[in-house]
């Protein structure tokens, strides 16, 4: 397992998969680590800790990570 606590492009889609999968989320592609910027790595990898520690997930927590991620993604 790479050393999650340096912020580099690897790492990023490390925790973005580790996320999604964990999450179990049906629409994988709405989410891919080429939409986030290094600048919130530090939240990404705080909000996948979070996920991983987690064994399931209420209706509320998900729309609030997912509400999360989107407020993380870069914008066009």
């Amino acid at each position: 397992m790479a050393d999650l606590k340096e912020a580099t492009k690897e790492n990023l889609a490390v925790l973005i998969e580790g996320i999604k999968a964990k999450l179990n989320m049906a629409n994988t592609a709405v989410m891919r680590a080429e939409d986030f910027d290094l600048a919130h790595y530090e939240d990404l990898l705080y909000l996948y800790n979070m996920v991983q520690k987690k064994t399931s997930f209420g209706i509320n927590e998900m729309t609030a990570i997912v509400e999360e991620l989107g407020a993380m993604r870069k914008q066009s």
